[in-house]
């Protein structure tokens, strides 16, 4: 991770555990960034997904597995387990890593518990990525749109303009095949091994954030019920939806911080 992932972390000499934020779709690591600044911690990082308003490396499909397969390489690079904490996709890779890698983390965080529970269906945008031909037409819509239209729509789903605007400037043809190809990757038949393995995420301290708002990761039962699987614990937060660490920074940072506290 560069320097530039890390706009919270310290060298991470104090001794304490590096907390790793992963961002979701179609985000950047800024989506995490005002709970990093309240958050009291040495070694914060927030890497960025590849082909998420950055380059993706040689070889790299931007499938599910491949993005586990590089946030396994991140996590490892520090040398030491960590808290992983994620965020939609982000949320997604962290309950991946915690079935498949318990090894590399002290404990996990995800928004996104519903999405390995059987019933879980994808939302209505998700489907359209999966589709060929109607999913090429959304991104080239999405990528084509006024930047001032664009940061306008994100702001109406209550993200900040500072955030909006960051989003809408990563958002390129990229980004967009990343996209397609994450979302085709992880078509019901295709999520199987997830959720065959999700009990095995309970070999590290889990937490699932269900945001009662949240429109696109699952209702209150199923994430309910997801949690018992993963061997998690349920926090709730009321009347917040999928941006929640951007509806109410200070009390995300205090949700964070008293799991963080509570398994260093």
């Amino acid at each position: 991770m560069t320097s530039a992932d890390t706009p919270g972390g310290g060298s991470g000499t104090s001794g304490e555990i590096p907390v790793v934020l992963v961002h979701g779709n179609p985000e950047t690591p800024a989506v995490w960034a005002p709970v990093v600044e309240l958050l009291d911690r040495s070694e914060v990082h927030t890497p960025r997904l590849p082909g998420f308003g950055c380059p993706v490396p040689p070889g790299f499909d931007a499938t599910k597995e491949a993005y586990v397969d590089w946030l396994v390489g991140e996590i490892a690079d520090l040398g030491r387990p960590v808290h992983l904490v994620g965020h939609d996709w982000g949320g997604a890779l962290t309950i991946r890593v915690a079935e498949t890698r318990p090894d590399l983390l002290v404990s996990w965080c995800s928004d996104a518990v519903g999405l390995v529970h059987p019933d879980y269906v994808w939302h209505d945008l998700a489907q359209i990525w999966q589709t060929p031909g109607a999913g090429e037409e959304n991104v080239e819509a999405m990528a084509g749109l006024d930047p001032a239209v664009a940061v306008a729509g994100f702001e109406a789903l209550g993200i900040p303009a500072p955030q909006a605007t960051a989003f809408v400037e990563a958002f390129d043809a990229t980004m967009g095949a990343s996209v397609l190809s994450l979302y085709r990757s992880a078509v019901p038949e295709l999520m199987t091994p997830w959720l065959a393995a999700a009990a095995d995420a309970a070999r590290r301290p889990g937490l699932a954030v269900h945001a009662t708002a949240d429109p696109f990761v699952g209702d209150g039962r199923l994430i309910s019920e997801a949690a018992e699987t993963t061997g998690a614990e349920v926090v709730t937060i009321d009347g917040l939806g999928h941006w929640w660490m951007l509806q109410n920074p200070a009390l995300a940072a205090v949700t964070l911080t008293e799991w963080l506290v509570r398994h260093d």
